[in-house]
């Protein structure tokens, strides 16, 4: 005799098949994006990555999540802030010479995203012009449009009615609003997926942070740059920018350790931040369906070589973090694949099935986030107005300044800081010759304007000026 049903089984049933169908659909459900963004947060500022003087627990666990991106580069500036060239590249996916800085020419990943049905939002800092805001974002709250400023009293202002609305001063630390508009922007309901980027203007100079902010670094127990000098050995064409004018010359130990203290207490306070926006994510119906990223706009020297900003092709000022985290994406690891921050969002876009701008020249890094052991780009190349130039590949990094005819050569993978200087040893002469015709080469298919070559050098010897 067959078994009868029962009612409570039936209504067991019905829940089963919906708890199912929920899950199915969940699965099926297009990713949403989360994009942190820094500015002037260097690669090797992150404890999980290698830092054991620096407090960063959040951006720790972000690392723990996903795959951590250990040569991953901006890849220059025409002019010395440098912030703008790079969130041109990044947000559109165009190599530097390519770019529109204003962001009104081209179309936008964060568009392109928009067109293919998702929410888009911003909180932070935007540099390429206030009009372009309506251009690429839907949503814009808390918006901080320019360089930089005093984060306790920055002129924010929000998109109203497809423009930009009067600015008015924060009454808490910029960065502390940017953070509470994306956290409360991930609370909402939400019935179709979202892009938010939050875009932190720190630890960018002034490193301030609120008073009682209780983390904080003694700079005696801050060590110096592995490659720390009083003074850069030659004239790299930009040495007395702003940047370079915030401590005097020739540079101490005693002024830098105190800078450094200063902008890893600024670093510290964003990973609360930024703690508290994971928390958030984490709390709401889109935890397992988002990819979170992590990078920065550039890295910055802080006594690096001699230097303290970021006008320069150094290590320290191209190498940015960058980590990926989300449905798929292996935990807890790192990859070696070379990348530049514009191939970021057509990464994110080949991730989510989101097609891009006709005009992106990123390239897709899904294989090295899906299998970190995959290579991405066999080479980088890198510039900084008409005086620097640079090309890297897996081990070798050549800088080059053509106003004053001199070549730098450094083996990255027994040298990372940039110590040792290859370029005149006999041994490498041939190793020059062909880097220098691959980054001529490259420069040109790039469509670089200047010089590679001067016709009458300029001195390398520099002095600093008198105060």
């Amino acid at each position: 005799m067959p078994r009868r049903t029962t009612s409570f089984q039936r209504v067991l049933t019905l829940l089963v098949f919906t708890w199912a169908l929920r899950l199915t659909a969940a699965a099926a459900a297009p990713a949403n994006v989360l994009f942190i963004f820094a500015d002037d947060q260097r690669a090797d500022t992150i404890a999980a990555l290698g830092n054991p003087h620096i407090q960063t627990p959040n951006l720790d666990r972000l690392a723990r999540r996903g795959v951590a991106f250990n040569h991953a580069y901006m890849q220059g500036g025409m002019n010395g802030a440098t912030c703008v060239p790079s969130r041109a590249m990044l947000l559109s996916g165009r190599s530097l010479f390519h770019i529109d800085e204003k962001l009104t020419r081209d179309e936008t990943w964060p568009a392109a995203f928009g067109r293919a049905g998702y929410t888009t939002f911003i909180s932070g800092k935007w540099h390429n012009t206030a009009a372009s805001v309506p251009l690429s974002f839907q949503r814009a709250r808390q918006l901080f449009t320019g360089g930089m400023t005093d984060p306790l009293r920055a002129p924010l202002s929000n998109l109203e009615n497809g423009k930009m609305g009067p600015t008015k001063i924060s009454s808490q630390h910029a960065c502390a609003t940017f953070a509470d508009e994306t956290i409360a922007f991930l609370q909402e309901p939400h019935s179709k997926p979202f892009f938010a980027y939050l875009a932190f203007d720190g630890p960018h100079d002034p490193h301030i942070v609120p008073a009682d902010f209780p983390v904080h670094y003694d700079p005696e127990k801050i060590p110096l740059p592995a490659n720390f000098l009083a003074q850069h050995p030659f004239n790299n064409g930009e040495m007395t920018i702003r940047d370079e004018q915030l401590l005097p010359w020739p540079r101490t130990a005693t002024d830098i350790r105190a800078m450094l203290a200063d902008y890893y207490r600024y670093i510290s306070y964003l990973d609360q931040l930024i703690g508290r926006v994971l928390d958030a994510l984490d709390a709401s119906p889109a935890a397992r369906n988002t990819f979170v990223v992590f990078a920065a706009d550039s890295g910055v020297a802080r006594g690096s070589h001699g230097l303290i900003g970021k006008q320069n092709l150094y290590e320290h000022s191209l190498r940015v973090p960058l980590i990926i985290a989300g449905p798929g994406v292996p935990a807890n690891t790192t990859t070696d694949a070379l990348c530049y921050l514009y191939d970021v969002l057509p990464t994110l876009g080949a991730l989510t099935q989101v097609p891009g701008p006709k005009t992106n020249e990123g390239i897709d890094l899904s294989p090295s986030v899906r299998d970190p052991r995959k290579p991405a780009r066999a080479s980088l190349t890198f510039a900084y107005q008409k005086v620097q130039r640079a090309l890297r590949d897996e081990r070798f990094k050549l800088i080059r300044y053509p106003q004053i005819d001199r070549t730098q050569l450094f083996d990255l993978a027994n040298d990372p800081d940039e110590i040792h200087d290859l370029a005149a040893l006999p041994e490498h002469a041939a190793r020059v010759t062909a880097m220098t015709q691959t980054l001529a080469a490259e420069l040109n298919q790039l469509d670089d304007p200047a010089p590679f070559t001067v016709a009458t050098p300029r001195p390398a010897a520099w002095t600093p000026p008198q105060r």
